[in-house]
């Protein structure tokens, strides 16, 4: 199918793998406000990430409110790239249609394909820590707690489980995902309220209390003042992040860190193809923008009771403690142990109900099961995409007659996720170090189609001018280009600030402090990931010229839906 403003090229409709994508519009706009909510998640990603940043001078609060409105520029662009070309692939499909196709393939398949891989230890550390470890403490099993927490066949036993239950949901199809995901949004925000009302209602006094006398029970630690002993060793591992304050640049200095949770309302840029009403930009950026917006405003009030309550400099402390341990930092255990200060956890030390906390903590968990499959299901468009324009096996473009889904696509990120978790669980040639450029791969996927959103309107003027996008201008320029410099601005900060990393703050690349970390492992990674993908590429190119086909003419096409 040629759209307005594209030219038919030689081969017409045997440029593609076949005549229709064989993917089905099945999702609302609300089921892809969900999506995107889950994407941004206060209690999986927020909590996890913004426990390790206990180190900066800048103040979390202004970091999450200031990062979140130059993210709505994020929104903005995905938005507008989502009416003009309301594709499954997403990124894929805008970069390779504008920027060209060994752009647009390798950037999109290093950053939506390879680099994801990484993610599935990650999504399994964060459901160990706030659904196996805190449910079985609640229940009194200290032992299985503590396996789960510390032990690293507890922790490869948890990936599984996330790979399975992630393949499980996926495979059901997008219809069914939809159902889920509303059911573990409705009862994991319920969950969240009743954590925020026993911050609103309790008191320092009584958390503290709670604490030094269930914590012992629930996870086999040495009774005593855990409140104050916390305290020295926080103060110990250098914990410091105020919740406000701080100098504009301590609070940009937040942000490469921050955005590891929020920089993702796009996330399901890559579904829209199979979402209905996708040519609406103003529905597109209700989407993810409401996302963004309701995400910041409740992480705000979240952290503004802990502070009420548990205070957020005693909850800074803990996270020092924990973390400066489990890094290797120190070699003094945490008075807490093994256990992760998970804010909802320590919110239910409030009562000693235990069925209450069960609970609780149990709908709390829904938030990682809504968001489970994400670690998958947009990687799974973008191998679709690009294997329906006959850059990857065919294979990798059937979809399942009943569900829709593209299941060799999902394999595709399922047998290498699962071997990616045994080499990050037990760090098998010190692979640990490797994944800390897990969000730097993907934001520079960003970055390429920002630059896509950027051209569009002057490089691909037909397209653009036939477009739902085209009557938003300011001052006469477009908004989607305006949107594109801001986000863009944002995105090479971020870069710059990981890569060489000048003050020495995150580990992820080569430092030019003389006091920073040089990760040479990262970048050595990443670069071969990026190599993989031009030989890739390259050889399908290859591959598809002796079959007669030229890969240039199926760019000039929009895939067909």
């Amino acid at each position: 199918m040629a759209v307005q403003g594209v030219p038919q090229s030689m081969g017409g409709e045997n440029l593609f793998l076949r005549k229709a994508t064989g993917l089905v519009r099945s999702w609302s706009i609300f089921d892809a406000f969900i999506y995107a909510f889950f994407s941004i998640n206060l209690v999986t990603l927020g909590f996890y990430i913004i426990s390790q940043m206990y180190f900066f001078e800048g103040g979390l609060i202004p970091a999450i409110i200031i990062s979140g409105i130059i993210i709505l520029a994020e929104c903005v662009v995905y938005a507008g790239l989502i009416a003009v070309m309301p594709r499954a692939g997403g990124d894929y499909v805008w970069q390779s249609r504008i920027l060209g196709g060994f752009l647009g393939f390798v950037l999109a398949v290093t950053g939506w394909w390879f680099i994801l891989w990484l993610w599935t230890p990650i999504y399994a550390d964060m459901l160990r820590q706030i659904f196996f470890v805190p449910l079985l403490g609640v229940l009194g099993q200290s032992g299985p707690a503590n396996f789960f927490a510390s032990d690293p066949n507890g922790f490869m036993i948890v990936c599984v489980i996330t790979v399975i239950f992630a393949a499980i949901v996926i495979g059901l199809g997008m219809r069914t995902y939809s159902q889920l995901q509303k059911f573990c949004f409705w009862v994991g925000n319920a969950g969240l309220a009743v954590v925020c009302l026993f911050l609103l209602l309790g008191n320092n006094e009584a958390f503290r209390a709670g604490l030094n006398a269930q914590a012992p029970a629930m996870f086999g630690l040495a009774p005593g003042d855990l409140y104050a002993e916390t305290i020295v060793a926080g103060e110990a591992a250098g914990a410091v992040t105020p919740l406000w304050g701080g100098t504009m640049l301590a609070i940009f200095l937040v942000m490469p860190y921050l955005v590891f949770f929020n920089l993702w309302p796009n996330w399901g840029a890559t579904l829209y193809g199979e979402v209905k009403g996708a040519d609406d930009f103003k529905r597109n950026l209700y989407g993810m923008g409401s996302a963004l917006i309701v995400t910041t405003t409740l992480a705000v009030i979240f952290f503004l009771l802990v502070d009420k309550t548990i205070t957020w400099s005693w909850l800074v402390n803990a996270n020092g403690a924990y973390w400066s341990y489990r890094w290797g930092l120190t070699e003094t255990a945490p008075p807490l142990g093994s256990i992760w200060p998970y804010p909802a956890l320590l919110a239910m030390f409030l009562t000693n109900n235990t069925i209450l906390q069960f609970v609780v903590l149990l709908a709390m968990s829904m938030w990682f099961f809504g968001w489970a499959a994400t670690v998958f299901l947009s990687s799974t468009r973008v191998i679709f995409a690009a294997a329906f324009d006959r850059l990857l096996p065919e294979k990798m473009a059937e979809v399942d007659a009943r569900t829709r889904t593209p299941i060799y696509a999902m394999l595709a990120m399922i047998i290498p996720g699962l071997i990616v978790s045994v080499l990050y669980v037990y760090n098998i040639f010190d692979f640990a170090t490797f994944t800390l450029c897990s969000t730097l791969v993907i934001a520079v996927t960003f970055l390429g189609t920002t630059i896509a959103a950027i051209l569009l309107p002057y490089t691909k003027k037909e397209l653009y001018e036939a477009s739902p996008i085209a009557k938003y201008k300011i001052a006469g320029i477009p908004m989607i280009s305006i949107a594109g410099v801001i986000f863009a601005a944002f995105l090479i900060f971020l870069l710059y600030q990981w890569i060489l990393d000048p003050n020495a703050l995150y580990g992820i690349g080569y430092s030019i402090n003389e006091n920073g970390y040089k990760n040479l492992n990262s970048l050595i990674f990443m670069g071969s990931m990026y190599v993989l993908a031009i030989v890739i590429y390259l050889g399908a190119r290859m591959y598809r010229k002796k079959q007669g086909i030229d890969l240039d003419n199926v760019y000039k096409e929009i895939p067909v839906e």
